[in-house]
């Protein structure tokens, strides 16, 4: 006589229960894993590093067709709602967009290309402020902001604000009027977005340049090493900041599990692997500072 076979139906409480057990044995250190949950041994590591790259490599490929390609969310319109909240935050009147200003920045990032380099005055010494005359903008005060390789507008614009130049130029109570524009093009041999910002103090008279403009290099102050991080968290993809995220939790469980290394099997304790999780830890420290630091990527 045949045997019979029952099949089991599977509960919410049932699929709730596995889901824990496979938790507590990837993330927390104790008697089933023998204090060594998968997450951080080797082969634990090798798939939680391919499953980072393979997000990354997945949400280029579908936001911009190619797995290594860049995306940016940085627009005219992006720019200048992010700089007047910034000026409402210090209660400054908002700056209006202005067409001349944007068409001198667009010549300004073309002659950047053009000419290659990245500066606000040109190889030649050409100054920026040619590029309001070039328009007809007739103004009292005038400044310049620029960016290089940021992907988003508020990692653009934390670095700005975090300088104390670029930062003074932003909130400028004289200033009324901005332009921007943006581009992408090559640069000393790279692949390279640019980023130019014009802010100008309409003119009474017809007069030009009847006072000292300021551009944020001649102000800027060195970004401190926590702003830098900040600034390359707002650059990341959703994807890199999902792996991210994921390396953090693999270092918090690898010091958790260095504090239960006497709980470990004898023939473990006895070997360099006692200490596999201050190791482990230590590395995913590193590794998440390469990540922050390798996508921040923008200059100011």
């Amino acid at each position: 006589m045949a045997g019979s076979i029952e099949r089991k139906k599977i509960t919410p409480k049932s699929f709730l229960a596995v889901t824990a057990s496979v938790i507590k044995l990837l993330f927390i250190p104790h008697h089933g894993n023998n204090y060594r949950p998968h997450i951080i041994r080797n082969y634990g590591i090798v798939i939680l590093l391919t499953a980072i790259v393979g997000m990354q490599l997945g949400y280029g490929y579908l936001t911009t067709g190619d797995v290594l390609g860049r995306q940016t969310d940085i627009t005219i319109n992006s720019l200048l709602n992010q700089t007047n909240a910034e000026r409402a935050k210090s209660l400054e009147p908002a700056l209006k967009l202005n067409d001349k200003l944007n068409q001198a920045a667009y010549l300004k990032v073309q002659d950047m290309f053009a000419d290659q380099y990245w500066a606000h005055n040109s190889p030649d010494g050409t100054a920026p402020w040619k590029w309001f005359g070039d328009v007809s903008y007739n103004y009292n005060s005038a400044g310049e902001n620029l960016a290089k390789n940021f992907t988003t507008t508020s990692a653009a614009m934390a670095a700005w604000m975090a300088s104390d130049g670029h930062r003074a130029n932003i909130l400028n109570a004289d200033y009324r009027e901005v332009g921007f524009a943006m581009m992408d093009g090559e640069l000393n041999g790279q692949p390279t977005s640019l980023v130019v910002a014009l802010y100008g103090e309409p003119a009474n008279g017809a007069v030009a340049g009847a006072r000292t403009p300021v551009n944020g290099a001649e102000l800027a102050s060195p970004l401190g090493i926590f702003a830098q991080m900040g600034i390359a968290i707002r650059s990341m993809s959703p994807a890199l900041l999902v792996g991210l995220g994921l390396v953090i939790i693999a270092m918090f469980v690898a010091f958790v599990s260095h504090g239960h290394r006497r709980k470990l099997p004898k023939f473990i304790r006895n070997t360099w692997r006692r200490h596999h999780g201050l190791y482990k830890g230590a590395g995913f420290v590193v590794l998440a500072l390469v990540i922050i630091f390798i996508s921040g990527g923008g200059q100011i």
